[in-house]
């Protein structure tokens, strides 16, 4: 797998400034909804932090945006690096944030953007149904190799939870973004937002050292 992704990765070392993990609230300060939490978090975080870890994850099934039920394990396991994050259609606030910058992390991924597997897990999954996610993908552009889940509402709070990203309700969540190399490494959690160039670095990092 090593010599495979390497020239999805090859452009990068060309394309990605030498910068520092930095929030970018500031953006979507012109928005104005009644997601108070949301602008509170926006507005509060301005720095992300990045940690590693070791995730566990669940023995659950979840529905991805063409209707077909997966395991878990399996679709991040399969061999490829995965960047993953949790939103729901209906956030108007953190979640076009996270999901505009993975649009644009797809653009930064060379030639090869499929060696890598971008995964969105839905938090409200009872409300994103597979046709409802399809189209919120749509809107993001996104290509195949970015698939978004849904599933049973335990299976999405036991994946939560498997991340530490359990909040207790949909409101409260906040911006977070795991990477991990390939099956077996540890993962990088991210707080906060992170720009797509600054993904793409990791990403880029990560692979070189496994």
């Amino acid at each position: 797998m090593k010599s495979i992704v390497k020239p999805a990765y090859a452009a990068l070392s060309l394309m990605l400034p030498a910068t520092v993990f930095s929030g970018h609230a500031d953006a979507m300060d012109d928005m104005s909804d009644a997601h108070a939490h949301h602008h509170h978090m926006m507005s509060e975080m301005k720095r992300a932090t990045r940690t590693t870890a070791e995730y566990k994850l669940p023995k659950v099934q979840l529905v991805r945006d063409d209707g077909r039920t997966v395991s878990l394990a399996e679709e991040l396991d399969d061999g490829r690096p995965v960047v993953l994050d949790f939103i729901y259609t209906s956030c108007t606030t953190i979640c076009p944030v996270m999901s505009g910058i993975f649009a644009q992390l797809q653009t930064k991924l060379g030639s090869e953007p499929d060696q890598v597997h971008m995964v969105s897990i839905s938090i409200d999954p009872e409300q994103d149904t597979p046709a409802r996610l399809a189209e919120y993908a749509t809107k993001f552009h996104a290509g195949p190799q970015w698939r978004h889940y849904t599933g049973t509402a335990d299976a999405s709070v036991a994946v939560q939870r498997a991340f530490a990203a359990y909040r207790g309700d949909k409101m409260n969540h906040t911006p977070l973004t795991f990477l991990r190399a390939a099956p077996g490494r540890p993962w990088v959690r991210i707080d906060g937002f992170a720009t797509a160039d600054e993904l793409a670095r990791e990403l880029h990092e990560l692979v070189a050292a496994r």
